[in-house]
């Protein structure tokens, strides 16, 4: 059993200001897998204190101090890689081959990409008789998720270090384990006290507060669109930096083309990924209407072989992370039932064997159109839905008609007409014929998917950069 009583405020672990423990539940076993301490107000108030102080002087380190302070960062992580695997699957449920392969290892990914930016990275330049500068923001308050969760508390953090920033991070209480021993690489590593602060909580507790205090200096939230929004409202009154990774329901554009069975189950297996539960899985596949019995066909053949059970065993599929996703997860594929798609693999109810643990069916529906509640929800489990197009023009007319932007999928063996497909899709990130994410690439949404954008070395550091004009510098 796991116990996070305290939490990481200037450099030491403080007590709450008032000790309120909840359990955290294994979504495997639905039974409790330690507790963790709910913080108040006040503890962020602490925290940012800390924060505000810590900036005086880490925000006019040397590039070379950060660079030197990021790499003791690297170092630690790397020690810790097996504990913190350990944690998310016991947390959230992800299976361990995949904690193992991609989980931790794409939160290192993005502490070395900001590692290997710095010291080349250009934080000023001269225009004429002007000197254009770009300094840290501030004391920058994070609010992260629990789906892939050292990849977005390190995605925010990782850059916000390398420019000068302070940090409050207020990990999901649902998955507070692995940010429990992130708070201890950056005490290993030698991160001077104040500029990482960690204060467990839920929203209204401790993520209201950190929106809305007066003394942060940008927020920057991972999540839910309607969480979004109403962390934007929090942030507001303070006219503070507010960069927002929301929501998805990525399109899936496969070609008629020889390599057709490829797309359609690698787009399946893609989507499968994590239980389904990632902001850009490729969540509503578009095919040619007249191959759509042959894609029913495939998604059989591809269910057959995907495995889901216990996370500590070599399954490609564990539980989604809570009772809540999972009955959220199961009335919508009752309604979509209902609405009159066919479900040509998987359905509502647990898969057979798995009466205990919060396990979903992998999921395939045809016969969708994209009115549909499950072509314009994000469903956040393991439900893909296969829309028909008949011309290249509808499938992305279709592709853009939702109210999300975060990502894209293209597949086919005509390269130009897949980087002209791709170009036209209105989203942030594209994937080509199956390209994988890469931590050196900007990530980030249009439209109700967010603004700013994260990963990507100089691009990530930039929603943590404020820009000032030195006018007659040179005079």
């Amino acid at each position: 059993m796991r116990e996070i009583t305290k939490f990481y405020i200037d450099g030491q672990w403080v007590e709450p200001t008032e000790l309120n423990l909840i359990d955290v539940i294994n979504p495997a076993t639905e039974k409790s897998a330690g507790q963790v301490a709910l913080g108040t107000a006040a503890d962020v108030d602490a925290a940012v204190a800390a924060a505000k102080r810590a900036f005086t002087t880490w925000g006019v380190t040397s590039v070379e101090e950060r660079t030197a302070v990021l790499n003791a960062i690297v170092a630690e992580y790397q020690k810790r890689m097996d504990d913190l695997a350990a944690a998310v699957t016991e947390e959230m449920g992800a299976p361990a081959g995949l904690s193992k392969a991609a989980q931790v290892p794409i939160g290192l990914g993005h502490l070395m990409t900001a590692a290997a930016t710095l010291p080349t990275y250009s934080f000023g330049e001269d225009r004429g008789s002007h000197r254009i500068v770009k300094e840290p923001v501030g004391v920058c308050g994070f609010i992260t998720p629990w789906n892939w969760p050292l990849n977005q508390v390190m995605c925010k953090l990782a850059p916000a270090l390398a420019t000068g920033c302070t940090v409050v991070l207020k990990p999901s209480e649902i998955a507070p384990f692995s940010a429990a021993i992130v708070a201890e690489i950056m005490d290993a590593a030698g991160v001077p006290a104040g500029v990482f602060n960690l204060v467990n909580g839920d929203g209204p507790g401790v993520g209201v507060a950190l929106s809305s205090h007066p003394d942060v200096d940008m927020i920057s939230f991972t999540g839910s669109t309607r969480a979004g929004i109403e962390v934007a409202k929090n942030a507001a009154p303070s006219v503070k930096r507010v960069a927002q990774e929301l929501g998805g329901k990525s399109p899936n554009i496969i070609l008629d083309d020889e390599d057709f069975a490829k797309n359609v189950a690698g787009g399946i297996a893609t989507m499968m990924l994590n239980s389904g539960q990632s902001c850009n899985a490729p969540s509503r596949m578009l095919v040619p209407h007249s191959r759509l019995d042959e894609v029913a066909e495939i998604a059989t053949a591809t269910g057959a072989n995907l495995t889901v059970g216990d996370p500590n065993s070599s399954v490609q599929l564990g539980p989604v992370v809570s009772e809540a996703q999972f009955e959220k997860i199961q009335g919508l594929i009752e309604r979509a039932i209902d609405e009159g798609a066919n479900a040509v693999i998987g359905g509502a109810g647990r898969p057979d064997g798995l009466e205990t643990g919060f396990y979903v069916k992998p999921t395939v529906f045809t016969n969708v159109t994209n009115d549909m509640e499950i072509a314009r929800t994000e469903v956040f489990g393991p439900v893909l839905v296969v829309i028909g197009y008949d011309s290249i023009d509808e499938a992305i007319k279709i592709a853009n008609d939702t109210e999300y932007g975060l990502a894209g999928y293209v597949s086919g063996k005509d390269l130009d007409e897949v980087r002209r497909i791709g170009g036209a899709i209105r989203a942030g990130s594209i994937s080509l014929n199956g390209a994988q994410v890469d931590p050196a690439a900007p990530f980030g949404g249009y439209k109700k998917s967010g603004n700013g954008r994260e990963w990507g070395g100089d691009y990530g550091f930039e929603d943590f950069l404020e820009v000032k004009s030195l006018l007659g510098y040179s005079a």
